[in-house]
């Protein structure tokens, strides 16, 4: 059964208003329209690696083992993995500003469950809400900057593009020495409760100031409900994934028939959603537009580096060379200053190949320099280390999402900006599966340098996948 062709989509484009040139300024793209835009997807990535230096205290207040505790992340990447396109597609189908309040609201609520629901259960509750809720933020800022684009006849700025993606960056990477803070100051539980207030502010500016969901295009097919959102591709995409992640967080055990579930699953959702009138992921746009699949694929590959190199080397300094959590997560502050830094270079450039040939080629060298750590490494080679890795962090991000922006159709966009991160999660739940395999119940520096030949090992295919898209070269003439 052959999918039915869909029907054009027409848009109305509303004459700017007083009200939309006071939100936006001048220029279009103002303050009052950047501010929402820009701190709601600060959340998510903040949230991710916040709690990379929270894994040893928890531990520890908990009573459980490495291996238990690397599901606090997990939890919260296969909550984003689904949750990032499924919200990319409510937000195509009802609007960006419905769909960020909505999560913003859950996200303030999971920061206060662990009080609530005490114990190990109550924390991997809440992570998984956070990973509901943040996972609105980017879809519905790409959706409603290129809604807004379209409604005023100008095409969004490459810097306001850059900007997204340096919040995002320097959230991330700021997020280990804030969590590392607040922990010293109050307990880990202060990594959840920080939420509340973030949240808060997020829905008070979105609220305000994002551009009513009244404005944006209408599809001209008006497609029930169910149909525009193909829930059955929805289930047939979290099972898969939820079956491969369980698989892959405890290789111990040999639960080799989840595997095979994944597989068969993964083979459901593929014929599904070839057949599907809206699908949840397009697999016929997938195939066609290689660009698009390859860039997914770079994105994948540079996060399970980086968040093998965030979890692994916090939990290895805290374990093993002996340093309290703020400590550890001061030695990663370097990444941030480096990936703010470069990210706010290259987003002022509109060179796409460059910068993803450098940042597939940096990690080679900071995988190299962790084969030479021990429990005695001189501090100057710690702060090295993972600043080495905000290189290509910075690189990877602005530059995949400029070719993202580029070779996605407008109707797409939200769903594929919320693949786009659920393919950085899928690689950041293959680095806690690859790191809860190897570190077991506490790591080792032996375990460690195991991680680093496993890392120069992907950063080998990273570089050869990078160096030998043409589609690059193509995208930078354009």
């Amino acid at each position: 059964m052959t999918r039915k062709k869909p029907t054009t989509s027409t848009s109305t484009s509303p004459v700017p208003t007083t009200a939309d040139t006071a939100t936006t300024g001048g220029s279009g793209f103002g303050p009052k329209l950047l501010v929402p835009v820009l701190v709601g997807p600060l959340l998510n990535p903040i949230n991710t690696t916040m709690v990379s230096v929270a894994l040893a205290p928890i531990s520890r207040d908990l009573g459980i083992g490495a291996s238990q505790a690397i599901w606090l992340v997990a939890a919260l990447y296969l909550a984003s993995a689904v949750a990032q396109p499924t919200m990319g597609k409510l937000a195509d189908r009802f609007g960006p500003k419905k769909v960020f309040l909505t999560g913003l609201v859950i996200v303030g609520v999971a920061g206060v469950v662990p009080e609530v629901l005490t114990g190990f259960g109550g924390a991997v509750t809440a992570r998984v809400l956070i990973g509901i809720g943040t996972s609105s933020a980017y879809p519905a800022a790409l959706t409603t900057l290129r809604q807004h684009s379209a409604r005023i006849g100008k095409p969004t700025p490459p810097l306001v593009l850059g900007a997204l993606s340096i919040t995002s960056l320097v959230s991330a990477a700021a997020g280990p020495p804030l969590g590392g803070a607040l922990i010293a100051a109050f307990g880990w539980h202060a990594i959840f409760l920080v939420n509340v207030p973030l949240a808060v502010f997020g829905i008070v500016v979105a609220a305000m100031w994002l551009p009513s969901d009244r404005l944006r295009p209408r599809d001209a097919e008006q497609l029930p409900v169910r149909t525009a959102l193909d829930p059955l591709g929805m289930v047939l995409m979290t099972s898969t994934v939820s079956a491969l992640l369980v698989f892959l967080l405890d290789l111990g055990a040999g639960l080799w028939w989840l595997l095979a579930v994944a597989v068969v699953l993964f083979v459901a959702l593929v014929l599904w959603e070839l057949r599907a009138t809206k699908p949840f992921v397009d697999v016929r746009l997938l195939v066609r537009n290689g660009a698009l699949s390859r860039t997914y694929a770079r994105l994948f590959l540079t996060y399970l580096l980086a968040y093998t190199m965030t979890y692994g080397f916090s939990q290895w300094v805290q374990d093993v060379a002996g340093y309290p959590s703020d400590v550890a997560g001061y030695l990663q502050l370097p990444a941030a200053v480096v990936a703010g830094v470069v990210s706010f270079v290259v987003a002022r450039r509109t060179a796409v190949r460059r910068p993803l040939v450098v940042a597939a080629l940096v990690p080679l060298v900071g995988a190299g320099l962790l084969l030479l750590l021990h429990a005695g490494s001189p501090l100057v080679l710690l702060l090295v280390v993972p600043a080495l890795f905000g290189v290509p962090q910075a690189l990877a991000s602005v530059s995949n999402q400029a070719a993202l922006y580029k070779v996605v159709p407008s109707e797409y966009i939200g769903t594929a900006a919320g693949l786009s991160r659920t393919s950085i999660y899928i690689g950041a739940i293959a680095a806690s599966s690859l790191i809860g395999g190897v570190f077991g119940q506490a790591p080792t520096t032996p375990d460690l340098h195991v991680l680093a030949w496993v890392m120069l090992g992907v950063g080998v295919l990273l570089a050869v996948l990078t160096l030998a898209d043409r589609a690059l070269a193509r995208a930078d003439a354009r």
